[in-house]
């Protein structure tokens, strides 16, 4: 029998899950009916003028794009132009093919030492991060500061990024399209930063970085090998992210046996 807990649910709890579920306006008295056909315009007899420049005062709207082939190859031509991490930032804070750009506060590009020899890569950014700016910042990166911490590490000896650096509204999960949009980026940030070691955090990275279906529990633990576009081999270390832990606290002993392997390969 299910037992209903007679705690009260606060307002402020119903606005933070609506939030978390990507609404982003509220119910009206009346319905609207998107489908009905909008009123047309009135003439308007005055010169426009002949400058693409947007008016003073006047917010120019990003405009969405055709997520496609197209794009993917757009973003691997400008991955490739990027000789430093500092101008691969650049590239992707100007970079208008991924269509996430427009719905998220912030790039999040990486945090922690881009000469560090460990790198980690997770999937794409949640709320916090979205609003921070960095990766795992939320209540999963809590529990990986504790894991590299347990490891004798943190964000000043390691590099931390994700795969896609825009958050998806609601917390999707990204697309197929939106992650071959944004593979370009994170494997060349990789092959700029140049770390020892590569960990690939949680099945998404995984799958996206070693090109594979395979399950994540049967990945974790066991080396695998990342290449870069130069053909450098960096080994690649998948492992559970610290968002299934949460959930299934009981599987941290498999986490600390990976990291236990990424500290030993580190050292050697």
């Amino acid at each position: 029998m299910t037992s209903v807990s007679d705690k009260p649910v606060s307002l402020a709890d119903v606005l933070a899950f609506y939030l978390e579920a990507g609404v982003d306006e509220p119910l009206l008295e009346q319905a609207i009916d998107r489908f009905a056909a909008t009123p047309p315009r009135a003439r308007v007899e005055a010169v426009q003028p002949t400058s693409s420049a947007p008016a003073p005062g006047r917010v120019q709207q990003a405009v969405p794009v055709v997520p496609d082939e197209a794009q993917a190859a757009l973003a691997r031509e400008r991955a490739s132009r990027a000789s430093s991490l500092d101008e691969l930032r650049e590239i992707m804070a100007n970079f208008e093919g991924c269509n996430l750009r427009l719905t998220a506060k912030n790039l999040v590009f990486a945090d922690g030492n881009p000469e560090a020899d460990l790198m980690l890569v997770g999937e794409a950014p949640g709320r916090d991060e979205d609003i921070e700016g960095l990766p795992f910042v939320g209540k999963s990166g809590q529990l990986l500061d504790r894991i590299l911490a347990a490891i004798g590490r943190d964000r000043q000896s390691a590099y931390i990024a994700n795969v896609v650096p825009w958050r998806p509204p609601g917390n999707r999960k990204p697309t197929p399209i939106e992650t071959e949009i944004c593979r370009p980026f994170i494997e060349r940030q990789i092959e700029l930063a140049d770390p020892k070691v590569l960990v690939a955090v949680g099945a998404s990275s995984a799958h996206t970085l070693l090109r594979t279906n395979e399950p994540i529990t049967r990945m974790r633990g066991n080396w695998r090998t990342f290449t870069t576009g130069s053909g450098k081999e960096i080994p690649i270390m998948p492992t559970l992210h610290p968002a299934y832990l949460l959930r299934t606290p009981a599987h941290k002993k498999l986490v600390w046996r990976d990291f236990l392997e990424i500290k030993a390969r580190l050292n050697s």
